[in-house]
């Protein structure tokens, strides 16, 4: 791929709207901006994580895999009608939450954020992945959107909650229970 970008600003966005990957121009808050706003935010999130986690972790192959999948993804959003998710990615994203939920216990109570420094920021992650997942819920609601991509979506945040209580127990934290309030 040549170099896509010559000059950082361009002053074309000035008047509040933005281009799409097809050329055509759109409102920089329309419901399409936010979704991709959104999971351009998890992409985000997913690298502090990484960078949160020991060098060489056993998470950063497949986290690295969700930044570029996430990036995929937000393409496909910026071009309407192209698909780049696919069945795959999710059958890939259930092989790899099965696999890691497979070792834990049973939820008997509801999980705070936290436990420590990495889990909690997995749990961020989790969290702004649920926004964009309802983003595109919302964008599809006016607009076409590739069904697989919400379906990511739902299956990354399951898969960040899974790690977020893995890491937390590696990690020497605990994971944080939630303790309803005593009236």
């Amino acid at each position: 791929m040549g170099h896509r970008l010559s000059k950082i600003y361009t002053r074309t966005g000035d008047d509040g709207t933005t281009g799409l990957g097809d050329g055509s121009r759109i409102d920089k808050d329309a419901p399409r901006m936010e979704a991709i706003g959104t999971v351009d935010e998890v992409n985000s999130h997913v690298g502090v994580l990484i960078a949160a986690l020991p060098k060489g972790d056993e998470y950063e192959a497949l986290l690295s895999q969700v930044q570029h999948d996430l990036f995929d993804l937000g393409g496909e959003l910026a071009v309407p009608g192209y698909t780049l998710i696919s069945e795959e990615r999710i059958t890939a994203l259930e092989e790899e939450l099965d696999r890691l939920n497979e070792s834990l216990p049973p939820l008997k109570n509801f999980i705070l954020p936290g436990g420590s420094m990495a889990a909690a920021q997995c749990h961020l992650a989790r969290v702004v992945c649920r926004r964009a997942e309802r983003c595109v819920i919302t964008l599809s609601k006016t607009d076409e959107v590739n069904p697989p991509v919400r379906k990511y979506l739902n299956r990354l945040s399951d898969l960040l909650f899974v790690m977020a209580r893995l890491i937390a127990r590696r990690d020497g934290g605990e994971e944080v229970l939630w303790q309803p309030a005593k009236s």
